[in-house]
């Protein structure tokens, strides 16, 4: 059996309790040593086999687990984050399904997520905006022409971009091209979120590759753009004395409050 297991973004604490009972108990650990926290090895048995796939090749992967499912082993694929965002699991899964290996697949607390803890706000308030574009750069690995920065940062929404602070000049060109986006447009970079070194920087968008490039920032961050990470925003109608909801029923004397003002 292959457990795929999300990491979380960093801090030991930030994996599920689920991942942890899974990776305490695997006899072989296949991790992402370049982006897992070493720390969290400290969980796995001590007879457990670690195997760091920053070194390995997909067929190299895939050889160690079929071993370990020939042995009768149980083996915990450790990604980054949530493995369902970039953690290149796909490929993984269709080669199990050929071999007939069963897996599943436990999710993790993603640095997107993390990062809203850290900048200790919400992506989406009301009258800001209401979507999340969680996207990349391209680079070396390609985007649909469609899924451009440019095209993405047209709708004006909440971005999260990740694998792309090496190219944090191309990102700011692309952003602005957008035409909705402008020079003043808040930023926030996250360095290494939740880790001990964890740092965060907050700029104008026509001050981005600026600062990443004074603070020396060339991987494992991530790129949160919007207005959400300015000071305006419209209070939930949710919790308005005047709304009413399946649980709770609002009153006139709020909504004559509010007409009248």
């Amino acid at each position: 059996m292959v457990h795929f297991v999300g990491a979380g973004p960093g801090a030991v604490d930030l994996i599920t309790v689920r991942g942890q009972e899974l990776l305490r108990n695997a006899d072989m650990v296949i991790y992402a040593g370049s982006l897992v926290n070493p720390e969290l090895l400290g969980l796995c048995k001590e007879d457990a086999r670690l195997f760091d796939s920053a070194r390995m090749t997909l067929e190299e992967v895939l050889s160690e687990i079929s071993l370990a499912e020939e042995q009768g082993l149980t083996t915990v694929r450790l990604h980054s984050g949530d493995p369902g965002l970039y953690g290149a699991i796909r490929e993984q899964i269709d080669a199990l399904r050929e071999k007939g290996i069963a897996f599943d697949v436990t999710p993790g607390v993603s640095s997107f997520n993390a990062s809203a803890a850290a900048l200790e706000t919400e992506y989406t308030p009301a009258g800001v905006s209401q979507s999340v574009i969680i996207t990349r750069m391209e680079g070396r690995t390609a985007v649909p022409e469609r899924e451009r920065l440019r095209e993405l940062s047209a709708h004006g929404a909440t971005m999260a971009i990740f694998l792309s602070i090496g190219l944090a000049e191309e990102v700011e060109r692309e952003l602005l091209a957008g035409g909705t986006y402008t020079k003043d447009t808040p930023v926030a970079i996250l360095y290494k979120v939740s880790w001990p070194e964890e740092r965060i920087f907050r700029c104008r968008l026509s001050e981005l590759s600026e600062t990443v490039r004074k603070n020396g920032i060339t991987k494992t961050a991530l790129i949160i753009v919007g207005e959400f990470l300015s000071e305006a925003y419209e209070k939930s109608r949710l919790y308005a004395a005047d709304f009413s909801t399946e649980y709770r029923q609002g009153t006139q004397e709020a909504a004559d409050v509010k007409q009248n003002r």
